[in-house]
């Protein structure tokens, strides 16, 4: 940030060593001391009324006038400002043009608030610093961790007793990791499925060793696929562009009415691969539960038995609905996760983890063998390191965060949030249906739901329109859509997020819509009618006539 006008009357500071000991243990003076109880007090214990006075929904001012105080790029060589001041600039500079995502009128992202307990977790684990690549960085920690690990695989998996008992604390075994996030999970899972259909063999070190050109040689085959429907997270695309398929081979099968993914088009898919060229190997199918976009989830039991006929890893990317296992009413809207290969969850979605946690658990201990890496100042040979069957590197403790998280809430805590947002999902959906300027696109399985603005008459239009008639249509739809959205989240009152639909799976029928995302449990269908009214008002005032 630009320099403060006035910095050349304050006090010039110096990096020396005894400026450096003074900042690195201990507050500089009662000034800072000060600073840092008037702030961190109501951060502590009031979060949200903290945000709500210091963090609109959305501040008016573009992001290109703002990053004109923003220009400055050389670092000085003394400090520039005391710890007070830094915090002070943080507070009303900085705050006030951030996103407030623990407003209950933000319901536009899979961010919203976290209970104010999380503040003092992430706090406790910044002070401890622990990096659990390593048992000598974290010793008990990373104890925690597979004890952590072990509970959320139970509530997927199920398994008897004795099997958390053998596995728990095995050193030799791996019943999930902490990740950054469902990006790298699903990175992960992707990664043990291709070393796995390709090992080691009498004269070829593995894909992991030779590469993919060699492994494609060794094993006969021209190409590998991961099948999953269009509704599929783009981090699966990432995946295939790093692991060396190709993202071309990431294939996006179309979607039912539903929204989920189509078998009729499923089963098609792999005939037609299969008669292509018998030497392309469906690597992975993936089953979502709770899709980014439409909070859809496929019929897992159903892709479980197609991944068994068809020898290919099936993995789940429950990144969003994983946690709907909490809910003793809801829980049946994910049956047949426990038949996954893998699955990944993040905990910064409906755990409501600060930012960023994501975990890959997997059904059998083994499965993470074939990614392990070892080096002789981490990680050794012989060493029991939780880094060694990791993408990642130095992380932190995230997982002292959710076994917290956990004994505060409880099962049935969480159970609450859940139903909450599922319920309230469908309450909104009704409301939507019931006024008139509304359409509603996918209704609620979770708690996301998408809608537009189209009005009686323009719907009238659509049901009688032919194919080019009916796409006109939509393109003037699509561009009120965008500005009625855009104009509520610049108001700066409440937000929805939107996003783009195919409809009947045809890239010519692409709908604009309006998605929300129901997990604030300080969201009420009062505040979703106010919404509402809002999106109405913008477009009576401001959208109507683009539509005459």
């Amino acid at each position: 940030m630009k320099k403060d006008k006035d910095s050349k009357s304050q006090p010039e500071l110096v990096a020396d060593w005894e400026s450096l000991f003074r900042v690195f243990i201990r507050p500089e003076g009662q000034a800072s001391r000060a600073t840092l109880i008037k702030y961190m007090d109501p951060i502590l214990y009031g979060l949200n009324d903290f945000l709500k006075t210091h963090v609109g929904i959305t501040e008016a001012v573009s992001l290109k006038e703002l990053s004109k105080n923003f220009t400055d790029t050389i670092i000085c060589d003394n400090p520039e400002k005391k710890l007070a001041d830094v915090i002070t600039c943080l507070i009303k500079e900085i705050a006030p043009y951030a996103v407030n995502v623990a407003s209950p009128y933000f319901v536009g992202h899979m961010t919203s608030a976290i209970p104010f307990f999380m503040v003092h977790l992430k706090t406790i684990v910044a002070a401890l610093n622990q990096n659990v690549v390593k048992l000598e960085t974290s010793k008990v920690v990373s104890v925690v961790e597979k004890q952590v690990v072990a509970k959320i695989h139970r509530m997927i998996y199920d398994k008897k007793e004795s099997f958390y008992q053998k596995h728990v604390q095995n050193t030799d075994t791996t019943l999930g990791v902490f990740v950054e996030g469902g990006t790298t999970a699903n990175l992960t899972a992707m990664w043990a499925a291709r070393n796995a259909k390709f090992p080691p063999k009498k004269g070829f070190n593995g894909i992991e060793s030779e590469g993919i050109a060699a492994a494609y040689r060794a094993y006969d085959v021209d190409r590998c696929v991961i099948l999953v429907s269009r509704r599929g997270h783009y981090s699966l695309r990432k995946a295939g562009g790093v692991l060396g398929i190709g993202n071309q081979n990431i294939i996006a099968l179309d979607t039912d009415k539903k929204n989920r993914v189509d078998l009729s088009c499923l089963k098609r898919t792999i005939t037609r691969l299969k008669k292509e060229n018998l030497k392309t190997c469906i690597l992975a199918i993936v089953g979502i539960a709770g899709a980014t976009e439409t909070g859809s989830v496929d019929p897992l039991e159903k892709l479980a038995k197609i991944c068994a006929e068809n020898n290919a890893h099936f993995h789940v990317d429950a990144a969003w609905g994983g946690p709907t296992l909490f809910s003793k009413k809801y829980k049946h809207l994910i049956k047949g996760i426990q038949l996954a290969d893998s699955v990944t969850m993040d905990g910064h979605k409906q755990f409501y983890m600060p930012m960023s946690c994501g975990m890959l658990y997997l059904k059998k201990p083994h499965t993470l063998d074939v990614i392990a890496y070892h080096a002789n100042y981490v990680n050794r040979m012989g060493s029991v390191d939780l880094g060694i069957k990791t993408l990642s590197g130095s992380r932190e403790a995230n997982s002292l965060i959710l076994d917290s998280a956990l004994k505060i809430m409880g099962r049935k805590g969480y159970a609450l949030l859940i139903d909450h947002g599922i319920e309230t999902a469908a309450a909104f959906a009704k409301e939507i249906k019931r006024r008139d300027l509304f359409e509603l696109i996918t209704p609620p399985v979770l708690n996301i739901l998408t809608y537009r603005v189209c009005p009686p008459k323009i719907r009238k239009k659509l049901a009688v329109a032919n194919d080019t008639e009916r796409q006109k249509i939509n393109q003037q739809l699509n561009k009120v859509n965008r500005r009625l959205q855009r104009i509520q989240r610049e108001a700066g009152y409440s937000f929805v997020s939107r996003t783009t639909l195919l409809q009947n799976n045809n890239p010519d029928d692409a709908v604009v819509v309006l998605r929300s995302v129901i997990m604030n449990p300080m969201t009420t269908i009062e505040i979703l009618n106010e919404i509402l009214d809002e999106q109405e008002k913008i477009f009576d005032t401001k959208l109507k006539d683009l539509l005459e």
